[in-house]
């Protein structure tokens, strides 16, 4: 009978022409190098006629996770030479351990890479993915609609505290960042018509570029993009964290509408301060045009304010009027619209609160080349 040893704990002995048996003593808790798998193969390799295999552990003092993986990479390379492994030696804890890993064996496609996905997969996922979100903002805004008819009949859970606090926080409270933006945008338009029209000595129209510019298009759109950024986000991140603190699905607990509790109030609130804040945008940028055509192009403070006034007409400022308001409804709804949709993880919070930016922005300039088309078409 030959030996084969590897370890002062593992010998390999030749029981019999058709069985191996694996002697295994020693402590197999200690931290120490163990014998590599290549023992038994080679110990297969000389002993072609072997066709089961067998373990001794009448000597084994301790053992641990470490021996049940080294009986396990063993057991591997047993059966895929289509050797028979009997376990009736081993400790019982260890054969429980060995029969659970093989009811449920590791998949062979685990470690591969993803495979990638084809151009008509990804063309029908993008197109599941846009149907879902088309589907999304509908129903939000739905939901809304029923909502503000709820107010309007008095029935809705909805309460007037919440929409003037969020007035502040939408109104006085931003006049600042809105202040500073208009005022430099008036500049910037004073500036350019001023490189132009003085070279055909039409410096004076650049009260009128500034007054056109400024009511029609530039004050509500630019405070549209500030509240964005400021407002429309603040939205978002409140009801996202609202979400994952569990706080929406409480109050549908008590049977509170949270679109009637949480959202109404804001849009109400965004809608009613934007007119206001638009026709301060307006003013502060004229006064920043008055300030480079009074300094620098030599015009009257006087010349200045009258072709202001009358340059400007009427349906120009509502028009103004009216394209804030809407803007300030598609920067509430987009915010609370992402709000509402977050996931409940801080990590969702901060991709709502973005998506709500980008989705407010770009419905905002969206909706200004629709004002701008209709405009013309119906000359105002």
């Amino acid at each position: 009978m030959a030996d084969v040893t590897s370890r002062s704990n593992l010998i390999i002995e030749q029981r019999s022409p058709d069985v191996l048996l694996v002697r295994v003593s020693g402590d197999w808790r200690q931290p120490t190098e163990h014998p590599g798998i290549e023992v038994i193969q080679q110990a297969l390799t000389d002993n072609q006629s072997v066709k089961s295999v067998e373990f001794d552990t009448t000597n084994l003092s301790g053992w641990d996770s470490r021996f049940v993986a080294f009986i396990s990479k063993r057991a591997q390379v047993v059966r895929r030479q289509n050797i028979e492994l009997r376990d009736e030696g081993l400790p019982e804890g260890v054969r429980r351990l060995l029969r659970l890993a093989r009811t449920v064996p590791e998949k062979m496609d685990t470690h591969r890479a993803p495979a990638k996905a084809s151009l008509l997969r990804k063309m029908g996922e993008g197109t599941l993915a846009g149907w879902e979100g088309t589907l999304g903002l509908f129903t939000f805004l739905g939901q809304n609609l029923i909502a503000m008819g709820n107010v309007l009949r008095g029935r809705a859970q909805f309460r007037w505290v919440d929409a003037f606090l969020v007035m502040e926080q939408t109104g006085p409270q931003a006049l600042g960042i809105v202040a500073m933006i208009n005022f430099l945008v008036g500049l910037i338009l004073a500036f350019v018509g001023a490189i132009e029209l003085t070279r055909f000595g039409a410096s004076i129209y650049v009260a009128d570029l500034v007054g056109i510019a400024t009511v029609r298009e530039m004050g509500c759109i630019m405070t549209g993009i500030i509240l964005c950024g400021r407002t429309g986000a603040a939205f978002a991140a409140q009801l996202g964290t609202m979400k994952v603190n569990e706080e929406i699905n409480a109050l549908q607990t008590f049977g509170i509408s949270p679109i009637e509790f949480l959202v109404l109030p804001r849009m109400i609130a965004l809608i009613l301060m934007m007119p206001f804040l638009c026709i301060f945008a307006d003013l502060i940028s004229i006064a920043g045009g008055y300030v480079v055509s009074v300094s620098m192009l030599d015009i009257t403070p006087t010349v200045y304010i009258s072709r202001t006034i009358h340059i400007i007409e009427l349906k120009s400022f509502l028009l103004g009027i009216v394209k804030g308001s809407f803007f300030g409804f598609l920067v509430a709804y987009t915010g609370c619209l992402r709000g509402m949709q977050s996931g409940y993880t801080a990590a969702a919070v901060g991709e709502a609160t973005t998506r709500g930016v980008v989705a407010g922005i770009s419905a905002i300039i969206a909706a200004d080349g629709i004002f701008a088309v209709l405009s013309n078409a119906l000359r105002i």
